[in-house]
């Protein structure tokens, strides 16, 4: 019964601390990509490692996981947001962080469901237009 209380309470601090607000100050080696586009990122085991899109949250973009990656492989750590800028509306950048496991290779999808709102899907011909998905293929040596 302590171990389960005790997993529970480790559970519930690390997921505190991966949430929006966190503050990761080591993203590792960045790696940039774009919706529509395929990125390879090369990593070491042991290393951390960043994905990063452009990101603006008061125009609308909504990048979130939907692929998360083999967790053997890489394991997810948090998102985090920086702006460019301190007037509002300023574009800034979205990392995921992650951790590389163990040797192999996987793929991570973040999707940009610009200005869906709460919805998950795009509705409107300019959301439909302006959303999409960035891959990015993790190989870990």
């Amino acid at each position: 019964m302590k171990r389960t209380w005790a997993a529970a309470a480790l559970l519930a601090v690390a997921a505190a601390g991966c949430g929006a607000g966190s503050a990761v100050s080591d993203y590792g080696t960045v790696v940039k990509g774009a919706k529509g586009r395929t990125t390879q990122v090369d990593v070491s085991q042991g290393d951390r490692f960043s994905l990063v899109v452009a990101d603006n949250p008061s125009v609308g973009d909504n990048w979130s996981l939907v692929e998360v990656p083999d967790a053997t492989v890489a394991s997810f750590i948090s998102e985090e947001h920086e702006s460019e800028g301190d007037a509002p509306g300023s574009g800034g950048s979205g990392y995921f962080v992650f951790n590389a496991k163990r040797p192999g290779t996987t793929e991570v999808k973040l999707y940009n469901c610009w200005r869906c709102g709460a919805e998950k899907t795009p509705s409107a011909p300019d959301s439909v237009r302006e959303s999409g998905t960035a891959i990015f293929t993790i190989t870990v040596k």
